[in-house]
């Protein structure tokens, strides 16, 4: 079994218990505020530290320090290594607490002079109270690629199911202390924000007091390896988060619009987010360190290799889960969020997005790595050009789409910029290596496309057959027409790409059948 599955399978162990902990959140969240005006403006503020945090923690800043850090623990000596990580942790303390500050006595100004309709003065009181949850969450997210660079990649993983939890909690703990009114319960929210963002930091300190590590201020100023990591990371700071810089202008100009279509976006977005970190995320964040170290080897053979093999992985998982979001998008909402505020209304607007977003799921996901290449080979520029290029194309989309599709539009325009992306970040890649030596990957596609169409028949017509013999009325009702057909599409998927010999298909199914108990199973 390779070791890709294993560390990728583990970790994605981890981010499949957040993700559904996170499915929860979201479960609560439509209950407790439905897709109304104080939704949207909750989204909408979260968005801005969220985007910060993207920018300067868990994007840019790790995807340029893994590999330095990776070259440290090869080079120098252990004492060397942390200093170097003390460093970076040092100057990113300094840059996000200075933002952090002159964000919130900002806001604050401009909340005492200025007039604002309701839903922007929520928007903005709640951005005052959530801005720094953006410094927590860097050092949580600069702790998770330490460990990943030390080969730690289950425990950081599951520093989210802490932020979920604490997310969760602060809805039937916190918010019901704040008044009766929606808009005042809503800050409640904002403080669980805060406290998730610091278990999520705390969380990974002990493995990381395992490894060696103990906290002492660096000066930034002048030290080689913050120059490194900076010079690599600001052409960086765009590329890594270009979806998130999507997702941040496209909210802003639907909540101009209407904050319900915004709050509607959001929902389809959580839905994706599921399979897409399950195994998408947790595969690049595999890959990067790991792609890192062949790069500083110079095994390019290797490099393509590895590459290509986790893009066979994630095409074989993400199509079909792509196609059954697709087809299944309104049972799946009805029965996850159809509750308390949340209304068929709200069902119907959550569906129109999902079933423009869906097929976008393998594009955001192959982006993601793709991204991953090239700052494993040092190349932080490329993507960040090509980033630019397509956040202004998507802002055409969205500007275009949003007012007529409202948030099938947005989706939509989503979905098209990926494609854009995906096809620039393959040719410019392509041209950096020389060849890509895809040719297999090719089969592989034509392979999982006829299983797929498939699969897709099966949960098309198991859907179909639910409705007009049983129906979706009542829990019990709703979960068959979600899972009957699901469960009938996988197996058949399954199937096919096993005759069709699909070497994924043969390396899942056995991993996933030994981690059922069997043993001595093998696929294939």
């Amino acid at each position: 079994m390779s070791q890709m599955l294993k560390s990728s399978g583990a970790m994605a162990a981890a981010t499949l218990t957040s993700r559904v902990l996170g499915m929860v959140r979201e479960i609560v969240y439509s209950g407790f505020m439905g897709v109304g005006w104080v939704n949207g403006a909750f989204q909408l503020a979260f968005t801005i530290p969220n985007l910060f945090r993207r920018l300067l923690g868990e994007g840019a800043l790790t995807a340029s320090f893994i590999p330095i850090f990776k070259e440290k623990e090869r080079t120098a000596t252990p004492k060397e290594m942390w200093r170097a990580a003390n460093a970076v942790i040092s100057g990113l303390l300094v840059a996000a607490g200075a933002i952090t500050v002159l964000a919130i006595v900002g806001i604050t100004i401009a909340l005492a002079v200025g007039v604002f309709p309701a839903k922007t003065d929520l928007m903005l009181r709640l951005v005052r109270v959530m801005f720094p949850y953006m410094l927590l969450v860097c050092l949580a997210a600069i702790f998770m690629g330490i460990l990943n660079a030390r080969g730690h990649f289950f425990i950081p993983a599951t520093g989210t199911v802490m932020m979920n939890v604490v997310l969760i909690a602060s809805v039937f703990l916190i918010a019901p202390l704040l008044g009766q009114e929606l808009h005042k319960q809503i800050f409640g929210l904002a403080i669980g924000v805060l406290l998730a963002g610091l278990a999520q930091a705390l969380f990974q300190l002990p493995t990381l007091r395992g490894e060696g590590f103990r906290y002492q201020w660096v000066s930034p100023w002048g030290e080689p390896t913050v120059k490194r990591v900076v010079h690599q990371m600001i052409p960086g700071t765009i590329g890594v988060a270009a979806f998130q810089l999507n997702v941040a202008v496209t909210q802003s100009i639907a909540f101009a619009v209407d904050p319900s279509i915004l709050a509607s976006f959001n929902f389809a977005v959580r839905l994706m987010e599921l399979p897409q970190g399950v195994f998408g995320i947790s595969l690049a964040t595999f890959l990067l360190p790991t792609l890192s170290g062949l790069a500083a080897d110079k095994k390019f053979g290797e490099f393509r290799g590895l590459l290509r093999h986790g893009l066979e992985h994630l095409v074989f998982i993400n199509v079909l889960a792509s196609v059954l979001l697709f087809l299944l998008a309104e049972p799946i909402i009805r029965l996850l969020f159809q509750h308390g505020r949340f209304d068929e209304q709200a069902t119907q607007g959550v569906t129109e997005a999902l079933v423009f977003m869906a097929p976008g799921l393998v594009l955001f996901s192959v982006n993601n790595i793709l991204a991953r290449a090239f700052y494993a080979l040092g190349d932080t520029r490329t993507p960040m050009r090509i980033s630019v290029f397509c956040l202004a194309v998507n802002l055409v989309f969205a500007m275009v789409l949003v007012t007529r599709y409202r948030q099938g539009g947005l989706a939509l325009a989503n979905t098209m910029s990926a494609a854009i992306n995906l096809s620039l970040l393959l040719y410019a890649l392509r041209r950096k290596l020389g060849r890509l030596e895809l040719s297999a990957l090719r089969t592989t596609l034509l392979k999982t496309g006829g299983a797929v169409i498939l699969a897709g028949l099966v949960a098309w017509g198991g859907h179909r057959w639910w409705n007009q013999a049983i129906g979706h009325a009542g829990l019990w009702r709703q979960l068959g027409d979600v899972f009957v057909p699901m469960t009938a599409a996988s197996l058949v998927y399954l199937v096919v790409t096993l005759q069709l010999r699909v070497a994924s298909a043969a390396e899942m199914g056995t991993m996933l059948f030994r981690r059922l108990g069997f043993k001595g199973a093998k696929l294939g």
